[in-house]
């Protein structure tokens, strides 16, 4: 399930040592893997510490932990909408991702540049916004151009998406983001998603600060997590060139005591990462045996079937049933056996809802 994050910001801002940061991802638990697939491209591995305790008591071949695919897209700059600096292949690269991180300059300092010469976080946010929105209400108006005629003439489907397009196109020129705009409808929100308007997409604003700013923010942050709460988005707060001096570290101790004097218990790359999992509605069940215990990516709200799809076609047209065991219940009782004698596996139908770190064995017949 290669869904991508890409990462977004405006020249100077932290974008690429966020970037860098996150491609030394692996030195942030012990071993976690990365790849890069080309430059600008990191297929990155999610923290997740119960695989960690799972291989405490399976004691398995090998762990292997869900991935999640980080962009990094050349700088934006004003103008971009019409072609301008690398214009066309920023908007074609971010239509191609799943998700938006967006970094925004929250720190001073002399010796960095600004493109606009101070520094003002909700200014910036507003010139990536603008040019996006400003391409979504190009998409919109050609589309809507086209559906009046077809819902004219009495189709359907055609009026559904024109109410849509209607309704897209009144937030666009006020200035909004479409993700501002709900839909009721089942048919309404089909038409919506099959738009892949810039703005709709989900977005996670990384406030990017000193290291003094680190753990609870500053003037700048606050800002913009207001701003994000207005459109339904999500913040964090990151210090990108204190990320890059953990990552230089060796050992994972030595980085452990490094976050401890800043107090934080993880580092903002860890945190990053499982936001723009959650960002991209993902979940995880494992797989435990002998030879491995695996994380598998799943949509939240997918039934066991589905999920049984993942590991291989397969096991979802011949799926019968779901052994499901809770994590802490394996915990618990320390082995499969263990539940199975206390009577805490559940054996689930083709309706069950996987839960979020279910450990799952699958029963099919091809």
């Amino acid at each position: 399930m290669a869904l991508k994050c890409g990462i977004v910001g405006l020249p100077n801002v932290g974008k690429s040592t966020l970037f860098n940061c996150l491609s030394s991802a692996k030195a942030q638990a012990a071993n976690f893997p990365f790849c890069t697939i080309e430059p600008n491209v990191g297929v990155i591995t999610v923290p997740d510490e119960r695989l960690t305790k799972l291989a405490e008591i399976v004691h398995p071949g090998r762990i292997v932990p869900a991935t999640c695919e980080i962009v990094d897209i050349a700088g934006l700059v004003k103008g971009a909408s019409k072609g301008e600096g690398l214009g066309n292949k920023f908007l074609g690269n971010i239509r191609e991702t799943d998700a938006i991180i967006h970094v925004l300059r929250c720190f001073e300092d002399e010796n960095i540049t600004h493109v606009d010469g101070t520094i003002d976080p909700v200014r910036d946010k507003e010139i990536i916004d603008t040019e996006l929105q400003l391409k979504d209400l190009e998409t919109v108006d050609a589309r809507l151009a086209k559906q009046q005629k077809v819902a004219a003439a009495g189709n359907k489907d055609a009026k559904v998406e024109v109410a849509v397009l209607e309704a897209y196109k009144a937030v666009l020129e006020q200035g909004k983001n479409a993700r501002t705009v709900s839909f009721e409808s089942k048919e309404e929100a089909e038409a919506a998603r099959g738009l892949f308007l810039l703005t709709s997409k989900p977005v996670l604003y990384v406030c990017n600060v000193n290291e003094t700013s680190a753990k609870s923010g500053n003037d700048f942050t606050k800002k913009i997590e207001q701003l994000a709460k207005e459109e339904g988005a999500e913040t964090m707060v990151i210090a990108a060139k204190t990320e890059e001096d953990i990552a230089e570290l060796e050992s994972y101790e030595d980085k452990m005591l490094f976050l401890e004097e800043l107090g934080l218990e993880e580092s903002g790359v860890n945190r990053l990462i499982k936001k723009a999992y959650h960002l991209l509605n993902l979940q995880t069940f494992i797989t435990a045996g002998e030879m491995e215990v695996k994380a598998w990516t799943f949509h939240k709200g997918w039934k066991a079937p589905q999920c049984a799809g993942v590991i291989h076609t397969d096991f979802e047209k011949g799926f019968i049933r779901a052994e499901v065991i809770k994590y802490e219940d394996y915990l618990q009782y320390g082995s499969e056996a263990a539940v199975r004698e206390a009577g805490k596996l559940g054996i689930e139908g083709k309706d069950y809802i996987v839960q979020d770190g279910d450990i799952m064995h699958f029963r099919f017949n091809v």
